[in-house]
């Protein structure tokens, strides 16, 4: 099995910044993509940015332009940097990644969740 562990969310006024940091570790051969989603109360939970194992992004239109996932593969840690933030950004937070674990399955793994909240 691997586990996902989210750190840096918080609470920051309108226009701030943030970084969360998302560490995998436990039975791992290798990770293919590692995504942020983020899940309002009463709203399903969406993509925010996935970065894949060769390093291409793609980013949900709401916050492209200000927020930066990136990557360190050593680490197996995902990045997302978050510029400019706006009250509706205020959400929980979730990391996920596509694991091959050392037993030979590839399975989908999901952080707890941090709390972002941007509100002055």
């Amino acid at each position: 099995q691997a586990q996902l562990v989210e750190s840096g969310g918080g609470l920051v006024q309108p226009g701030g910044s943030l970084r969360l940091s998302c560490s995998a570790s436990g039975s791992i051969a290798s990770i293919n993509h590692m995504a942020w989603y983020r899940q309002a109360p009463g709203k399903e939970r969406d993509l925010v940015a996935v970065v894949t194992s060769g390093g291409n992004t793609n980013y949900a239109d709401s916050v492209k332009g200000r927020f930066t996932i990136s990557r360190d593969n050593a680490k197996n840690t995902v990045y997302l940097q978050m510029n400019l933030l706006k009250p509706e950004d205020t959400a929980v937070y979730y990391c996920n990644a596509q694991i091959w674990l050392i037993s030979g399955l590839v399975k989908n793994h999901w952080g707890q969740g941090t709390q972002v909240t941007v509100s002055s």
